[in-house]
Order: C-alpha cells, then structure tokens, then sequence
C-alpha cells in the first residue's frame, strides 16, 4: 500500500518545481519590461478650466492622463505651470474626478497583469497619405470608426515660414466659383477670409470652393461646429467624390477649448504637410472665430486679463501665428491656399477679431445678409469685397473689366431704394441709370447654382461679355 505513494512523491515534487521555474521565468520576462521609475502627480486644485498638479513638472504641450475615481483616463494637456504647481486643461469631459486623483505622463507604463502597457486615451493616426478621405479630430483620432492605417512616410507639418523663402504668387487658383473667378482672382498661396453673419448661406459657399477648386488635396478644418452640421457637410455639402481627396478635422462645439484649438492647428499642419510634398493644397478652416473665442477661454482661465471686447492679448498674438504657417514654398514648389470663415455678430464687420482678421489676410469676400434674403447665392457683396494679390494674378483687362462691374454694382445697391420709392427720375443719373440697365446681367453673372462648377476661363470669357455689355449701357 506504501510503495506506490513512496514512488509518486520524486514526480510531484519534480511537477511543482517545474511550475515554479515557469512562473519565475515569467516573473524576469515581465520585470525585464518593467519601467525602472513612474512619475506621477495628483490633482490638488479645480480652477474653473484649469486642473492644477503637483508633483508632476511637464512641459507646455505635453499630455497628461488623470486617474478617475472609476478606473477611466481622462487626457489633459499642459498649458502652464507656476511655482510646482502643473496646470493641466482636459481635452475630455471632466467626470467623477476627486481631490488627490493621480495624474501621470502619457505613454507611462501602466501594470496590466502580466505585461505592461502604455497609457493613452486612443490611438492617433500620423499625418501622412494615410489621411486622405478620413476624419479626425484634432489630435488625429479617427472619428470614422474606419481601421488606423499608417501612411509610407509619415511626418509632422512644418512650421513657420521663413517670409525670404516664400514664393512669390504669380498664379491664379482656380475655385470654381464664377464670382470670385472673375471678380476677386485669388492666387495659389493666397489667404483669404469669408466674413459672413449667422444664416447668409456660408457653408454653401464653402462646400462649393471644397468640391470645385483645382486643388490637389482639400483640407476642410469644422471648428466649434454644431455636432448635427458636421454629417450634413461630410454628406449633403462635401459629398462622397470629393472626400477622397480631402482630409476633414473635426472639433464640434461641445469640446474642449483646448481640443478646438488644436483642431485648427492640426489642420494646418496637415495641409503644410501636403505642401511640403510638393501638392498644391486648399485649406478651408470654419471658423477663424471660433479658433479665437477657445483660445479666449483658455486664456481667461489661466488669468489673462481682457483687453478687446472680451480677448485677451495672446488671442491676436494666434491668429497671426496660425495664418503665417500657410503659403508657397520655394523647396516643394507645393502651396496651401486658405480660406478662413470670420463671423461677424449681427453683422458687425468692425469686431475687433474681424479687423485684426483683415489685418492679417490678403483679402475677404463678403456675404451680404440683404442678398441672402433677396435669395441671391452665393450672397457675395463684391463692393466689400476684395482681393489684395489680384493685380499680379489677373490680366490688366481682367482688373478694369472687374472694377466696372462692382462700381456699377455699388451704385444699383445705394440707389435701389429711391427707385423703389419713385424718387428718382430717369436721366438724373447716368451711372445709375447704367446699372439700372445692366443689373438683370450683373446679378446672373454674380449667382451660381450651388452645385455648378464655372472654370476660371469661363469665368473670365462671360466677364469680357458683361463688360461689354455695360459699356454699351452705358
């Protein structure tokens, strides 16, 4: 009865011994991966949008994930930092966070059994060729919920420009757009802004420079847009054909400060990136204004104290900062053309943000909320409209062919009411009476069916024929 038991006892023991070598090779594999040291801070201090740290210094810019009293993350950004104490600003709602919550690094470490993993919130897409037909946010997170791919060469936009290196802009950017075509020329490299109130038929135009302009890659920044409008540009304004070729970064109203401007950033550094390939890039960035009001609450929230209707200093200290990065460059022989959307309250064009807007680019387009209601689209304004680089863009025919237009065009504007009224007699006025005359011409020219395209050449050849027909008006 003992021998067999006697027998068994040198295979058990060798069994258990076994086992434990397997779980003491396992234990050095894991320490063998195991980070030496893990920073970390906690969370003594709520201050409105601010989340102050202490023990944890990180440089400005740098992310920070912020342990919930749940088990979840939230990402944060460094913002600033002041005596010890780390401010931090979540990119994220701001949820179930208590005092003393434990704040590290992303990209620690963290234990996760039996290896260890990197913290981050969700995994971000680099920029690069992968980018094209996809939409992110603005830290290149898809929000398509279409798999990461990795482009061949992904980098980084490039930064500021050196303004000796620019090249100079000598050629016209066709946008499809018949008005602004014949009118208000723009130049590959050009900026320029849509000044525009609530309702004026904004996005319309907007659509239309993204699906008809010659551009080889179209980048399309939604900044501080509602949630419902982002669907609706992607399917209704952009459509399918023209999203293959676009890279759309999106921020919506509902987040963070920080995550909006950022989103402005990122679409920058896309389209500097393309740039720097050697394609000629369209940037259309909606809005300028809301890129300025996050960076307003951001400001505010660290302190900086209002000095323009409500926007601290560092705001008009951005704006310029973004606006520079675009522009032609004289290594890729590659350009960005931009169009920045400024909103105007209650059709306020003297808004400090929309003078240092105009400040900054080299030209506007104007919507006028009169036209819009009169159902006049695009409701482009061209007697406040310009374009600064059309001169070196446009034949000199061209420039005096569009200055009669908009000067008769301005004259219809101020003189329709008297007509209206019948207190203008016939011959009082003979420029009046011109643009009397040629208005049913001049607005057929001006409007477009949103989804007809109107080349620059064709463009060009029905300004010649109104001109012409002015001049036998007048």
């Amino acid at each position: 009865m003992t021998g067999p038991a006697v027998s068994e006892t040198p295979v058990l023991a060798a069994t258990a011994t076994s086992r434990a070598l397997i779980r003491l090779q396992a234990a050095k594999r894991r320490l063998a991966h195991a980070p030496s040291s893990v920073r970390s801070g906690r969370l003594v201090r709520v201050n409105g949008l601010i989340l102050e740290v202490e023990g944890l210094p990180l440089a400005i810019d740098q992310r920070a994930l912020i342990r919930t009293g749940d088990g979840r993350t939230i990402e944060a950004c460094c913002v600033s930092f002041h005596h010890g104490i780390t401010q931090l600003m979540a990119l994220d709602a701001e949820t179930n966070v208590g005092p003393g919550a434990l704040v590290y690094p992303a990209g620690t470490p963290a234990d996760a059994g039996d290896r260890f993993e990197l913290m981050d919130r969700r995994r971000a897409m680099p920029i690069g060729l992968s980018l094209l037909g996809r939409i992110v946010d603005g830290f290149g997170r898809p929000l398509d919920d279409l798999p990461i791919t990795l482009s061949a060469a992904p980098g980084q936009g490039s930064g500021r420009l050196n303004p000796l290196t620019r090249t100079q802009i000598d050629q016209p950017m066709d946008v499809g757009v018949r008005a602004i075509n014949g009118l208000l020329t723009v130049g590959r490299g050009q900026r320029m802004g849509i000044f525009a109130g609530t309702g004026v038929g904004k996005s319309l135009l907007l659509g239309m420079l993204a699906r008809n302009s010659q551009a080889d890659v179209v980048v399309v920044g939604l900044i501080g847009e509602r949630g419902r409008e982002v669907r609706e540009f992607v399917e209704d304004i952009l459509g399918a054909q023209a999203l293959k070729h676009s890279v759309l970064v999106v921020a919506t109203a509902d987040s963070a400060p920080l995550a909006r401007v950022r989103g402005a950033w990122f679409a920058t550094d896309v389209a500097t990136w393309f740039r720097d390939q050697g394609h000629h890039v369209l940037l259309i960035m909606d809005s300028l204004s809301r890129f300025a009001m996050a960076q307003r609450e951001i400001a505010l929230g660290l302190g900086e104290p209002p000095v323009a209707r409500g926007y601290p200093p560092s705001v008009f200290q951005r704006l310029p900062e973004l606006v520079e990065r675009v522009g032609n460059s004289d290594v890729s022989g590659g350009s960005v053309t931009a169009f920045y959307t400024v909103l105007l309250d209650d059709d306020d064009s003297s808004d400090p943000l929309a003078d240092t807007a105009r400040g900054v680019l080299d030209g506007h387009v104007f919507l006028s909320r009169t036209l819009a209601e009169a159902g006049h689209y695009p409701a482009i304004d061209i007697e406040r409209s310009i374009s600064r680089v059309m001169p070196r863009v446009a034949s000199t025919e061209q420039v005096a062919q569009a200055r009669l237009v908009k000067r008769l065009f301005g004259r219809y504007m101020r003189g329709r009411d008297m007509v209206a009224m019948g207190a203008y007699s016939p011959g009082a006025d003979p420029e009046l009476d011109a643009a009397l005359r040629c208005w049913p011409a001049i607005a057929s020219f001006l409007q477009q069916p949103s989804n007809e395209a109107v080349n620059h050449g064709a463009a060009l050849a029905e300004l010649a024929a109104l001109s012409l027909e002015t001049q036998r008006g007048n």
